[in-house]
């Protein structure tokens, strides 16, 4: 049988499960691509480092120009996290002549644009089914499968650790402290988790299936976004009292006003899909306007997990199909944006909030005047009684919104916080449109 060389640049966690996938089961890939992918070269920093699997002799190397000089080694598997050396080494693989496969969403976050081009005039391409949700396959159903539809939103939990914490939140009632050291001790946080928790991670994701889905030129750090850093229990056990629970939700949806993105902490209704994603799974619901709603669900990150979306993509690319579809689709191409990003302002929703207040007459009087003035009507209300022991007299106050902007809701809680009988910060959290009663 044929055999196409191919190498990996990165033998961490991800390369060593390519390598492994590679090595063991060289049946599947060859019933899949026709042909053998060969395993030519592993290219690392430090040769002294164990390694997660075994190499035949001669394939490691600490010299990436025994892949750059090779004119046989055609795909490379180039997995290297963050933005350098990983961007110079890319452009260095396609100047030579490299199709490269790769799992950074960072990078090409920030620098698709330059990356895509320079492998458009050099004819080669760049495939990254694992940047986005691990072995989920959801850049492959945006970019080709849901070609005949006008896709209408994407929402998703693309950020397995901030998921991890808020379900371990809400099932144990743990603070988020609590749930962090256990993601941590269990190997789904890094010792600095601030880029999963504080919403990056799921922004520079959500740029990448903005512009596949839409055709949007956005860069993830213009994407409004609200990580789980400061969730509260509180606000899960009061969510659930309601009836929803609380997902760090990615959300791009299509409207004539242009489209709407962020990321932020939702409350969604118990019994939806997403609502239901548990530990540190991710989860996508796209809708097209033919195809209708589908749903999407697995492990986002992981070694094998994305070593398989990597594979795939080696696959894909050594019989030539996705060269077809990356010059295409012309990706982060210097075309305009096909969409106008909607004003952060001016997105609607439902909106929850939660308020310490003084329990004395003439409360509810003054919040109500206030969203009243800022157009945002009542759907529902939380006020327990003051507890006997509690010296302040204050007690918790929950409001649930009906639809209003999102400058609305924000400059009604500005007010709010403004009066004397308001103690302590508050929290205002969106809640998702569910799609029943938007049909």
């Amino acid at each position: 049988m044929d055999k196409t060389k191919v190498a990996i640049v990165g033998l961490g966690t991800v390369g060593s499960g390519v390598a492994r996938l590679l090595l063991d089961h060289g049946d599947r890939t060859a019933r899949h691509a026709g042909r053998t992918l060969w395993l030519e070269k592993a290219v690392v920093r430090d040769l002294s480092r164990a390694r997660g699997c075994d190499l035949p002799q001669g394939v490691l190397t600490d010299d990436l120009t025994t892949v750059l000089d090779d004119p046989e080694i055609k795909v490379v598997a180039q997995l290297i996290g963050g933005l350098e050396p990983a961007r110079s080494i890319m452009l260095q693989l396609l100047e030579a002549g490299k199709d490269v496969v790769t799992a950074n969403k960072a990078l090409l976050a920030d620098h698709g644009p330059e990356l895509f081009d320079r492998a458009r005039a050099l004819g080669r391409c760049i495939a990254f089914e694992a940047a986005v949700a691990g072995g989920v396959p959801i850049i492959t159903n945006v970019s080709q499968c849901f070609s005949a539809n006008q896709i209408q939103s994407v929402q998703g939990i693309l950020n397995g650790t901030s998921n991890f914490i808020a379900s371990q939140m809400d099932q144990h009632g743990w603070s988020y402290d609590q749930a962090l050291k256990a993601a941590q001790e269990l190997g789904f946080a890094e010792a600095d988790p601030s880029m999963d928790v504080d919403g990056t991670d799921a922004a520079q994701k959500l740029a990448i299936l903005a512009h596949l889905a839409f055709g949007a030129r956005v860069h993830w750090s213009e994407i409004p976004r609200v990580g789980i850093d400061t969730l509260d229990a509180k606000d899960l056990q009061f969510a659930s009292k309601l009836g929803f629970r609380i997902k760090l939700i990615a959300h791009a949806r299509l409207v004539a006003e242009g489209l709407e993105l962020c990321v932020a902490p939702t409350l969604v209704r118990k019994g939806q899909p997403l609502a239901e994603v548990q530990a540190n799974y991710n989860a996508i619901t796209v809708v097209g306007d033919a195809v209708g709603d589908v749903f999407f669900h697995g492990q986002g990150a992981g070694q094998m997990p994305t070593a398989s979306a990597v594979v795939a993509d080696m696959i894909d690319v050594a019989v030539g199909r996705e060269q077809i579809t990356f010059q295409t689709l012309e990706l982060w191409s210097q075309r305009e944006s096909r969409v106008r990003i909607r004003a952060v302002d001016d997105l609607p929703g439902r909106y929850y909030m939660r308020f310490r207040v003084v329990d004395e007459p003439g409360v509810m009087a003054k919040i109500t005047n206030i969203l009243g003035q800022e157009q945002l009507s009542i759907a529902s209300i939380i006020q327990h009684e003051t507890a006997p022991e509690d010296v302040s007299q204050t007690v918790q106050l929950v409001i649930m919104t009906h639809e209003a902007s999102e400058g609305a809701a924000r400059k009604a809680v500005e007010r709010i916080m403004q009066l004397p009988i308001v103690h302590g910060p508050s929290v205002r959290l969106r809640v998702m449109q569910d799609r029943l009663a938007s049909r």
